[in-house]
């Protein structure tokens, strides 16, 4: 699997685990309706969900990852 595809794979997966939390989260403790709830769980795990990014250097392809709870930019093996 190349690197490009591990990266939007786990962009897909951090994504979708948060999404799914907090849909249901918001529709348990909130009064939110209909189109509400999974608009807020969107924004929500948009914000939260780490970022992977494949970069291009010298030593070869390397992955990357961002994270709002983990200070700068991580290596991935």
């Amino acid at each position: 699997m190349s690197k490009q595809t591990k990266s939007l794979v786990f962009n897909m997966l951090g994504f979708l685990i948060l999404f799914i939390a907090f849909r249901f989260i918001v529709a348990t403790y909130t009064g939110f309706t209909s189109w509400q709830i999974p608009l807020a769980a969107f924004v929500v795990a948009t914000i939260l969900a780490p970022k992977f990014q494949v970069v291009k250097t010298s030593e070869g392809e390397k992955l990357f990852m961002k994270w709002f709870f983990i200070k700068g930019v991580k290596e991935i093996k």
